[in-house]
């Protein structure tokens, strides 16, 4: 009986138990691998439609709802907030300097991909948008909550 197949078996089980063994982390080590935020001890912040933030990755963004409409949960619908103007785009809107960060510095809202983000991923509160340009993209949201 011819036994040279049997290697190539062996090579094949090891190699699988070698994935799945591997494939199994415990919850915590998925989610940070995920970049899923970290839920600390008590409620999540609290953002308010209307509202810059700066997340745990370090984007910014306008909070435009919280929790209204389509928006499920502990979930927030926000507009990014970015440093680089795009002509080709109808739906980024210039915010007034100074608005964001260093005084004088110009910053744009993308108000054409608004995102759904955890409430756990907020971690600054930066202020207020500006009344004029708040009346202007508030519809966004789905919600003024």
């Amino acid at each position: 009986m011819d036994t040279s197949w049997w290697p190539a078996v062996a090579a094949v089980v090891a190699v699988a138990l070698v994935v799945l063994v591997a494939g199994r982390r415990p919850r915590s080590a998925r989610r940070a691998a995920r970049g899923g935020p970290a839920r600390g001890a008590g409620p999540p912040p609290r953002p308010r439609a209307g509202e810059l933030w700066c997340l745990a990755d370090d984007r910014l963004c306008l909070v435009l709802a919280v929790g209204a409409g389509s928006v499920r949960g502990h979930r927030a619908r926000v507009a990014w907030i970015t440093g680089k103007y795009d002509d080709r785009r109808a739906g980024v809107i210039p915010l007034p300097p100074g608005t964001v960060g260093a005084q004088g510095r110009a910053s744009f809202l993308e108000a054409d991909r608004p995102a759904e983000v955890s409430l756990w991923e907020f971690r600054r509160r930066l202020g207020m948008l500006d009344p004029a340009v708040w009346d202007e993209v508030k519809g966004l949201g789905g919600g003024n909550r």
